[in-house]
């Protein structure tokens, strides 16, 4: 799998790293403990289109913003972090 990164062009997957989804997720109350478990150690397993945060870590350092279908992993759109406004649920 290749990444297209906006500064550096299309690189293999080896120079990046994979920060997580990017969805955006509401820290709950620490007082409520189940919240807090579910909050800590529970992620959506979406089949489909994800947006997801990569750091091309062995280029130019840029985070990017990736949209990648998670069942055959062809990459839909890839866009600097910083020029993405990312919306809950995006």
């Amino acid at each position: 799998m290749q990444l297209n990164c906006p500064h550096c062009g299309a690189r293999d997957l080896r120079e990046f790293s994979y920060l997580g989804s990017a969805k955006l997720i509401a820290r709950p109350d620490p007082a409520d403990q189940a919240a807090m478990v579910d909050y800590v150690h529970y992620r959506d397993n979406p089949a489909g289109a994800n947006a997801e945060l990569w750091q091309h870590d062995s280029g130019c350092r840029a985070w990017l913003h990736v949209l990648r279908n998670t069942l055959t992993h062809e990459v839909l759109r890839v866009e600097l972090a910083r020029d993405t406004a990312l919306e809950a649920g995006r």
